[in-house]
């Protein structure tokens, strides 16, 4: 963005500020954001609301060149991971599941960041008869965990921290961010769940009321170019998303997925995580975090 003289200011935040100030402004001529930056399950639920533009490739021509499964009407993909196992290896031997994580030999030393809720009950569905439309399951598989003494974290950095300081062993994570700890020197490797990596996109739209939509399609231009992709792999661990971005083999090894394991990606469902997310957050913020 530089050599096109435009100077891109960030307003960093979790996600629930962004999400309400997005909804706050959707009637004002003029809002905020001329990029909206969310994980895909929170910008599906704001385009639910009608927020943003539909890139096109005449606004995005990079867009042509993003991976398929990747595509939606609403929003452009910058980087994807999938969730995995976090774990210490000189404290525990590699989990194959899910379930491992429930083994009384971890009793305490468990962690887990606040703000991925939804994605440990989605995990604890999966081992307890659940499924992407029915988390059910995951509310007495996630009490049997915090009768483990499981810890919860206000955020990815407190628990990071705990687990340099090996307060805790093991989490479930997205596999980018792990990258990131460990190169940081935070002694964990990464283990894919025998029960399927659930693939996570990051998404950026263009509000409806952006005040410089002009500006916001560049930035979603150069977010695609393949220099930025393997930019964004190489600093934060992230897979590029669109397909004529190349990477190191030794990084892609680290990062990347294979094809067995991209088959075995567990389908989310964001209509029904949508659907059900706020009694969801109130009962883990009432009995799991309680």
């Amino acid at each position: 963005m530089k050599p096109q003289g435009i100077e891109v200011l960030y307003d960093v935040s979790v996600a629930p500020p962004r999400k309400t100030k997005l909804l706050a402004e959707r009637m004002t001529r003029r809002g905020t954001f001329d990029v909206a930056c969310l994980s895909d399950i929170d910008m599906f639920e704001m385009a639910q609301q009608n927020l943003f533009d539909q890139p096109t490739p005449e606004l995005v021509p990079n867009m042509r060149n993003v991976i398929p499964a990747l595509t939606k009407p609403y929003a452009l993909p910058h980087i994807y991971s999938g969730k995995v196992i976090l774990y210490n290896p000189a404290k525990m031997a590699k989990p194959k599941s899910y379930h491992d994580l429930w083994d009384p030999k971890l009793k305490g030393r468990v962690g887990l960041a606040d703000g991925l809720y939804m994605q440990f009950i989605e995990s604890a569905a999966l081992i307890n008869g659940g499924s992407p439309t029915n988390f059910e399951p995951a509310k007495k598989k996630l009490l049997e965990l915090k009768a483990l003494e499981a810890k919860v974290y206000p955020s990815n950095e407190a628990l990071a921290a705990a687990l340099k300081g090996e307060e805790v062993w093991a989490t479930i994570m997205w596999l980018a961010r792990g990258f990131m700890w460990k190169k940081a020197g935070i002694p964990v490797e990464h283990a894919v769940p025998e029960e399927g990596a659930t693939p996570i996109v990051f998404d950026k739209a263009v509000p409806r009321n952006a005040p410089n939509k002009a500006n916001g399609w560049k930035w979603m231009q150069a977010m695609l170019e393949p220099k930025a992709q393997a930019g964004f792999a190489e600093r934060m661990g992230y897979v590029p998303t669109v397909r004529n971005a190349t990477l190191p083999e030794d990084l892609a090894k680290q990062i990347s997925f294979s094809e067995a394991e991209q088959e075995k990606f567990v389908k989310i469902d964001y209509q029904y995580i949508a659907d059900n997310n706020a009694p969801y957050l109130d009962w883990w913020t009432r009995e799991f975090k309680g």
